[in-house]
């Protein structure tokens, strides 16, 4: 009976030292076996999110430079283009660019011919979504592009035209033709170009040039010269100053760009003046004021990309980007930055990718500039972390 319970003893007393020794091994470390940590794959491209990253940020990875390290691509040939920059090729002055969600396709707009086109990012091939009557007489033509406020449900694109009659926002379904939805802004011998962009707030921003008629702009009565806010429907938008006109400011002569920050707080217009080309920061409520930066030369300030930190203005007659970075207030800090000099020729039209990443871009080297075999051409430029944010 003794022995037995002996046995019986040593055998617990052993049960318990070993599921002490399995216990006391769980929580070791050994340095001789390092752990596996599991990290998520990195993202190389532009992807579209519920929590963007802000350019220049320490989040997201940013897209190495477009150009191998052997220097420039060779000249292009034809319509190919060996930059990989290049997304599109062969095209007519590309007035207005519309990025898709996915961060990857853009809508193409060519100011002359009237097409808005599509294009995906690699592949340098375009497809006619849409083609549109227009006049390009004064300026005009296909000017400004923008997507539904409610893009992802509806597919519907916004454009600013020119016709024989007027200047006008029109809709465009897929597979189906043009419709307005706000005409008889008024058109003239000159500065019939316009700009179109989406708030941060479900509405249209216009920018409207005067027509040729100085008057015009400071007129409440005429749309000519004015920043306006609409609705999908072309009606004045919900919250603006005054509920039954889509006029939020007044002043402008010929417009350039339009563009929103990823905010949503601060938004900026270009304006081709007789005297120099200006940029406005605009705010809801309150009236243009005098420019935030002017440019005595007269470079052809034309499409914007506003980041947090940064206001990018693309220049056409100078063939550059210019950039002017931006402090916690919203002033300008710092000595500007003058980019992609003559790197692609005459810049227009631009719009950013959903996460502020990369800005798509339109030459428009036909109108006057130095051309080569595959212009005009839609190129993305990626924004990379430097001093000022920028390359």
């Amino acid at each position: 009976m003794t022995t037995l319970r002996s046995r019986n003893f040593r055998t617990a007393l052993l049960a318990a030292f070993s599921a002490f020794g399995l216990l006391a091994s769980g929580c070791a470390s050994f340095p001789e076996q390092p752990s596996t940590q599991w990290t998520p794959r990195p993202h190389l491209e532009p992807q579209a999110g519920p929590n963007p990253q802000m350019p220049g940020g320490g989040g997201q990875q940013q897209k190495p430079p477009r150009q191998g390290p052997g220097g420039p691509p060779k000249p292009p040939e034809g319509c190919k283009d060996y930059s990989s920059s290049v997304m599109a090729t062969c095209l007519d002055q590309v007035s207005a660019v519309a990025v898709l969600p996915d961060g990857k396709t853009a809508y193409v707009a060519e100011r002359t011919t009237g097409r808005v086109l599509r294009t995906v990012e690699g592949t340098q091939d375009t497809v006619l979504v849409a083609q549109i009557d227009v006049d390009t007489a004064g300026d005009g033509g296909l000017t400004g592009l923008a997507l539904s406020p409610s893009f992802r449900e509806d597919n519907l694109i916004y454009a600013y035209i020119t016709t024989s009659s007027d200047n006008r926002v029109v809709r465009i379904a897929p597979k189906d033709s043009a419709k307005p939805v706000l005409t008889g802004i008024p058109r003239g011998s000159s500065n019939n170009a316009g700009a179109l962009t989406r708030d941060r707030n479900g509405a249209l921003l216009v920018a409207t040039g005067n027509a040729g008629n100085a008057a015009a702009s400071n007129d409440p009565k005429s749309l000519a010269g004015k920043l306006l806010r609409i609705d999908a429907a072309g009606k004045p938008a919900k919250g603006n100053p005054t509920a039954d006109t889509a006029v939020v400011a007044s002043g402008l002569y010929s417009p350039g760009g339009i563009c929103t920050s990823m905010t949503g707080q601060l938004t900026w217009v270009t304006d081709r003046q007789p005297d120099r080309d200006v940029a406005y920061k605009f705010s809801l409520g309150k009236p243009l004021g005098s420019p935030a930066w002017s440019w005595p030369d007269k470079p052809g300030v034309a499409g914007c990309a506003a980041y947090p930190d940064l206001l990018s203005v693309n220049l056409e007659k100078g063939e550059a980007m210019f950039d002017l970075t931006l402090g916690p207030t919203g002033a300008f800090t710092g000595q500007p930055v003058t980019r992609e000099k003559g790197t692609y020729g005459r810049l227009r039209g631009g719009d950013l990718t959903p996460d502020g990443a990369a800005l798509w871009v339109g030459t428009t080297n036909k109108n006057g500039g130095k051309t080569v075999s595959s212009d005009d051409r839609a190129v993305i430029i990626i924004r990379q972390s430097g001093g000022n944010g920028v390359d």
